[in-house]
């Protein structure tokens, strides 16, 4: 999938690269949500979020931004999982429409996945579209849980 990297977004990543020394092969500057959604190479995610947080903390300081991560993946419903992180999902399934719909397992888990004011949920939305090309539909809890 193409993706056009904008001056303020390769200078975020190259900040974080400097800070953490892990990759990040995507930047997202979501103003709606006041964030910088980061996509990190696989296998850097630990150096990225540092002991404790505390290279996201920095990079909060530096940017003035809150800032998440996710860490890239090969296939849709692995990148998916790592999206919704903590977050078990249980199936991703295609609707009618062409929309994939998250199936989580646990109820409790609904309102974490959705996110507040709908944050969560349109992270997937913006990362699916940009990553595999594919609208992300709705969340729902599987069934007998």
């Amino acid at each position: 999938m193409h993706r056009t990297i904008g001056f303020k977004e390769r200078r975020y990543i190259e900040e974080l690269r400097i800070l953490t020394k892990s990759i990040a092969l995507d930047c997202i500057i979501d103003d709606q949500y006041d964030r910088v959604i980061y996509v990190i190479k696989r296998g850097d995610m630990g150096i990225a979020i540092g002991k404790k947080g505390d290279n996201i903390k920095k990079m909060q300081k530096v940017l003035g931004k809150r800032i998440e991560m996710v860490e890239e993946a090969q296939n849709l419903d692995e990148f998916i999982r790592n999206i919704f992180k903590p977050v078990e999902i249980a199936e991703v399934v295609r609707d009618d429409e062409q929309r994939y719909n998250i199936v989580i397992k646990k109820k409790n888990d609904l309102g974490i996945a959705i996110g507040k004011g709908g944050a969560n949920i349109e992270k997937a939305r913006i990362l699916c579209k940009r990553f595999f090309g594919i609208e992300i539909g709705d969340i729902m809890q599987g069934a007998g849980q």
